[in-house]
């Protein structure tokens, strides 16, 4: 493993932006605004000698009660499981008694501590270190995070105190995993999903709506095999969105189903399916990504409830019907080895090698099953497909006059090839090519002997009539 480094201080001291510094990324969610970090978020830096995993934490607020308390027990995780701590503080405020609380308690882990004096830009270098050389830290170091001065210092002070002897593994997973989104409304059980997965309180999880702000990557093993998962912030109605912060989580929750290779959309069974998450759905299909629908909470309905919510399910969900619905409780765990089934199958579907020559055969039995409508008298002509490309399986089907085939012959060879291959779980993306005709815009010059037969014949013609 990668020797882990916090970076650990009050809100709102620059430690998102330290953060993408360091990892060469924007995957931290910055904003001018204290506590919008809330869940650890692992990144490598690879800007020393050796690599190193960097820890973006949540702000000590010193608050011992609500989103603040839960946000201080991931810190605690992060600076238990580090083997170096930066601890970031504020040049611009100066130095707080809040500081010293979160100074002592990092002291008390007994890791050793590197001090990061953030937003030096524009003052007095020399005087602000000066206030808090009272800390008695030896790599005290000056910093601007925003404008990527003083990181470079900041990881040579960090190599020494680390472990040379630690292999390279990726933090988020490896190439072979398969990368999970977990996307849905706010409150509808995302974070409780993750957690109930790795077994550990990875995730902050609160009753409060919108607890989750930045895409937490979390790789997971399972059954033999590894994936990432891949926790998002809540999605609302675009007409209730009005924060900028909660509009650039929007973004990422969307860049994150774009990087994924399943997206699980997670729907609270009591509230049936709001059209937020039909929206979330179309927004999947477009990727072209698989899918799976997790309804939530199901644990909680009488059987009344439960037959209410399959007949609306059924009815809502017929432009995916090959998407599977899987019923969990997140919180007690029922139904996740058959979620993690359909998110296997899914994947298998949407990353199928197809063969050119098996493609072909399944065309011209589709083609001979049902031909398309007739256009101005003539039949379009499909003559043979190729694979496209994966997740989603793409097919070229290349013929004449298929740039007038109906809508409907496409969702019918959609369903031909599904059923042929067991698509199951995601979308198929069908593309028409048509051939130029080679002799188009040529005029056929005829020879002396065609010109001959031409006028013998026209001749022939005439004398017929008489």
């Amino acid at each position: 493993m990668l020797p882990v480094v916090a970076l650990v201080g009050r809100p709102n001291v620059g430690k998102s932006t330290l953060f993408n510094a360091l990892t060469r990324s924007r995957d931290a969610l910055v904003a001018d605004l204290p506590g919008v970090t809330r869940d650890r978020h692992y990144g490598v830096c690879r800007l020393g000698a050796r690599p190193f995993v960097a820890v973006d934490t949540g702000g000590l607020s010193g608050v011992d009660e609500g989103l603040d308390a839960l946000t201080a027990q991931q810190v605690r995780l992060a600076i238990g499981e580090a083997q170096a701590l930066v601890f970031v503080v504020d040049a611009r405020e100066g130095l707080l008694p809040q500081d010293r609380g979160i100074l002592d308690e990092l002291r008390r882990s007994g890791k050793p501590i590197v001090l990061a004096v953030n937003k030096t830009d524009g003052l007095d270098v020399q005087g602000a270190l000066a206030e808090f050389s009272r800390f008695g830290i030896a790599a005290t170091l000056p910093l601007s995070a925003a404008h990527n001065r003083g990181t470079d210092d900041l990881v040579g002070a960090l190599l020494p105190l680390l472990p040379e002897d630690a292999h390279e593994e990726l933090a988020e997973g490896g190439d072979d995993s398969i990368r999970v989104a977990i996307v849905g409304r706010p409150n509808a059980g995302k974070s409780t999903l993750v957690n109930r997965l790795l077994g550990e309180d990875r995730l902050v999880v609160s009753d409060v709506a919108g607890t989750t702000r930045d895409p937490i990557r979390v790789p997971l093993e399972r059954d033999g095999r590894r994936y990432t998962l891949i926790d998002t912030a809540g999605v609302r109605r675009k007409a209730r969105v009005e924060e900028a912060l909660e509009k650039f989580s929007v973004i990422k929750t969307l860049q994150s189903m774009a990087a994924a290779q399943v997206v699980v959309v997670m729907v609270d069974a009591r509230e049936n399916l709001a059209d937020q998450d039909l929206t979330l759905i179309g927004h999947a299909v477009d990727e072209g990504r698989a899918l799976v629908i997790a309804v939530n909470k199901w644990d909680g309905l009488d059987a009344y409830q439960r037959e209410q919510c399959q007949r609306a399910l059924e009815r809502r969900l017929q432009f995916v019907e090959w998407a599977k619905v899987v019923f969990i409780s997140a919180l007690h765990g029922s139904g996740l080895r058959e979620l993690m089934r359909a998110i296997v199958r899914a994947h298998a579907a949407a990353t199928r090698t197809l063969g050119s020559a098996d493609l072909t055969r399944t065309l011209e039995k589709a083609y001979e099953n049902y031909q398309p409508p007739l256009v101005r008298g003539h039949a379009p002509k499909l003559r043979f497909a190729h694979p496209g490309g994966s997740n989603p399986p793409t097919i070229v089907i290349h013929g004449s006059r298929t740039k007038h085939i109906a809508p409907a012959y496409r969702r019918y060879l959609e369903g031909f090839f599904r059923q042929r291959y067991k698509l199951e779980g995601t979308p198929i993306r069908i593309e028409f090519r048509e051939g130029e005709n080679p002799f188009a815009g040529k005029k056929n010059v005829l020879t002396e002997g065609q010109i001959r037969k031409r006028q013998r014949m026209i001749r022939e013609m005439k004398r017929r009539k008489k």
